[in-house]
């Protein structure tokens, strides 16, 4: 989805989401809002598959949480569990039974990436700053884990996953870009975000493990069934960064446009 500029946001103090800080867009009529958080760095917008079924399960935990449990040590279990994932694929060459140990990562880290901010808006205990700024360190970190294990795992090769985290990072750096510029922080594209990309991750590991090693020719060369599947998420990746370069690029340009008075140069 290509990202929308100036929207407009509403609060309904009596909803739950608005204890958690969150806002639903208001300006497209004719289909669900998105989900947004307004806080004062940006308004993070979710507008994939399952952001209401996700937002539902992480209030639920939010409010079941043990004190104990603190936003910071949630960034620290996902990171975790992003290490899991990196030693479950490594490990999958001498036996495919450890792409179940890189699926357990995968639930680990969805559950420490997703939970820590939402706890924190939820305790009302958020540090925007610090918060933005540690999430998306630890984000890069753990994406180059996952990746790289894939890229060590039996069946794909590591230059297809590094190229597929190449698509990845160009993306992830247009997400940046365009919340410097519009204080909108966009999480989806082609109703898809990061939860929808572990699932496929998930997919793929089942899909490994019961499949075996596949191969198909391709010219002069063998590539397996998985390793085409990285290389599509790669193309995507990099052709949803081109084609959200040019419309954002354009939009700037209308609107920083001066217009030019009589006798002014």
């Amino acid at each position: 989805m290509l990202p929308q500029r100036h929207r407009k946001f509403t609060r309904d103090a009596g909803s739950s989401l608005h204890s958690a800080g969150f806002v639903q867009e208001t300006n497209s009529p004719g289909k669900p809002p998105p989900l947004a958080i307004r806080s004062p760095l940006a308004i993070r917008a979710k507008d994939n598959i399952l952001a209401q079924a996700e937002r539902d399960l992480l209030d639920w935990l939010c409010a079941r949480t043990p004190d104990a449990i603190t936003p910071d040590r949630l960034t620290g279990f996902g990171a975790a569990g992003a290490a899991v994932v990196f030693l479950g694929y490594a490990a999958t060459p001498f036996h495919p039974a450890f792409f179940w140990l890189a699926t357990l990562g995968l639930l680990m880290h969805w559950f420490g990436d997703s939970l820590d901010g939402s706890l924190a808006r939820y305790r009302r205990i958020e540090r925007p700053c610090y918060g933005h700024f540690l999430d998306f360190s630890v984000d890069v970190i753990s994406s180059l884990m996952i990746m790289l294990g894939v890229g060590l795992s039996a069946y794909v090769r590591l230059d297809v996953a590094l190229f597929a985290l190449v698509g990845y990072y160009m993306l992830w750096l247009f997400v940046l870009l365009n919340c410097q510029v519009s204080r909108n922080l966009q999480l989806s594209f082609l109703a898809a975000g990061p939860t929808e990309f572990r699932l496929v991750l998930i997919g793929l590991n089942c899909w490994m493990y019961f499949g075996g090693n596949l191969k198909m020719p391709i010219g002069s060369a063998e590539f397996s069934p998985y390793e085409l599947a990285f290389c599509g998420m790669g193309i995507v990746s990099m052709g949803l960064f081109a084609v959200n370069v040019f419309n954002v690029a354009r939009q700037l340009r209308v609107e920083d446009a001066v217009p030019k008075q009589p006798g002014r140069f």
